[in-house]
């Protein structure tokens, strides 16, 4: 996952990264987007492995660390929490600091489900929050 976010004529890119274990008795949310499948991904909010790559990125980028420093697994606030609502409060975290998100470029790696159905939701709803085109 590689991002750019630009502060006037100031631009930097960030680098995010993401992993979570496929569980049993949990929903799958990619990109903001249920796929159906029999598994979910273990983790303390809906663990959209996907998004927090993308926040990760963002925060990096902007000199603002990383998820768990902003969202920390420890407070209960954050347990089941929509990845997407996240996203949201990190475009205001960035926003704060005078940057806007140029483009963001995600590669998800796994075998199964296939995810390609669901990938132009996915890109609608992370430009969406970003507030960029869908062609970013």
């Amino acid at each position: 996952m590689a991002s750019t976010i630009s502060k006037a004529d100031e631009y930097r890119s960030g680098i995010g990264y993401d992993v979570h274990a496929f569980v049993r008795g949990r929903k799958l949310i990619l990109g903001g987007v249920q796929i159906p499948y029999e598994r979910g991904l273990k983790g303390h909010s809906d663990a959209d492995v996907l998004i927090h790559a993308v926040m990760d990125a963002l925060l990096g980028a902007a000199g603002e660390g990383d998820i768990g420093e902003h969202f920390p697994d420890t407070e209960r606030k954050y347990k089941g929490a929509s990845s997407v609502r996240l996203l949201e409060k990190v475009r205001s975290v960035i926003g704060k600091k005078g940057f806007s998100v140029v483009n963001v470029d995600v590669t998800l790696l796994m075998e199964e489900p296939k995810v390609s159905p669901f990938k132009a939701r996915m890109k609608a709803n992370i430009a969406r929050v970003l507030r960029v085109e869908r062609s970013r």
